[in-house]
């Protein structure tokens, strides 16, 4: 048998029992109902103030299936297949249930956490507890108006919630503070500058210390050929002991 079940089944089962010749067993089948729910709506005394749907005109069945199953009593109607595919949504985590005789325990749970676990959220509190913000606030602030006669105690011992959940919790609220503080400092890479010497482009240049221009050496400046002309005669001179005039008459 299939899990899908058609939409309104009693009244499904009302127009089916009115409108076919299908058996009970059959409609009973298709509906998710007992058979002998069906017999009774076919006696009148179940389903009495309930109209019937027409699962033909809703797109559950076809008339071909209808005929198919009344020539065949040991055939199974089938749903039709939806022209639309509508898809599936997942269903979202609600707030956590707290029994009624463990509801007036709450104040003390969260007490407990704000003093033993001061990473956790208030969002975090609430989960595991059951909660709201409000109440956490006047715990907080001590303006609560049972704070005098709260007493820390732990929600897995209350039943408020389960060891595994507080630990989850609890780790990711260290994970946080941890990571807050720079805790993962020492997991980063160093800039490229720092490790290779070399700067990226567009990356900011570090500073350079100026030195001033008076202790700067200036470099050689290269002499003019009178100047080493100059140079020349007068070391030549020096070797000579100075009589250098006769060669420079010569030399005229």
């Amino acid at each position: 048998m299939s899990d899908r079940k058609p939409l309104m089944p009693k009244a499904t089962a009302v127009w089916l029992v009115d409108n076919t010749s299908l058996s009970f067993e059959q409609v009973a089948e298709f509906c998710g109902l007992h058979v002998l729910e069906v017999k009774g709506i076919a006696d009148g005394d179940v389903a009495a103030g309930i109209k019937g749907m027409d699962p033909i005109s809703t797109g559950q069945l076809t008339r071909d299936e209808i005929k198919r199953a009344e020539g065949d009593p040991r055939h199974s109607l089938r749903l039709a297949e939806p022209k639309v595919a509508m898809p599936q949504q997942k269903a979202k985590p609600g707030p956590r249930y707290t029994p009624v005789s463990r509801r007036h325990d709450r104040p003390n749970a969260v007490l407990w956490l704000i003093k033993n676990h001061p990473e956790l959220k208030d969002s975090q509190i609430m989960r595991l507890v059951g909660t709201t913000k409000p109440t956490i606030a006047q715990i907080r602030d001590r303006s609560h108006w049972n704070s005098p006669n709260l007493v820390p105690q732990d929600p897995v011992t209350l039943g408020l919630c389960s060891q595994i959940d507080l630990d989850a919790e609890v780790k990711k609220g260290a994970k946080r503070v941890d990571k807050a503080q720079g805790g993962d400092d020492g997991d980063t890479l160093l800039p490229t500058a720092e490790t290779t010497g070399v700067a990226m482009p567009g990356a900011p240049q570090p500073d350079i210390e100026l030195i001033p221009a008076s202790s700067l050496v200036e470099a050689p400046r290269e002499e003019t050929a009178a100047e080493e002309e100059a140079r020349v005669l007068a070391r030549l001179k020096e070797m000579s002991g100075g009589d250098t005039s006769r060669d420079e008459d010569e030399g005229r």
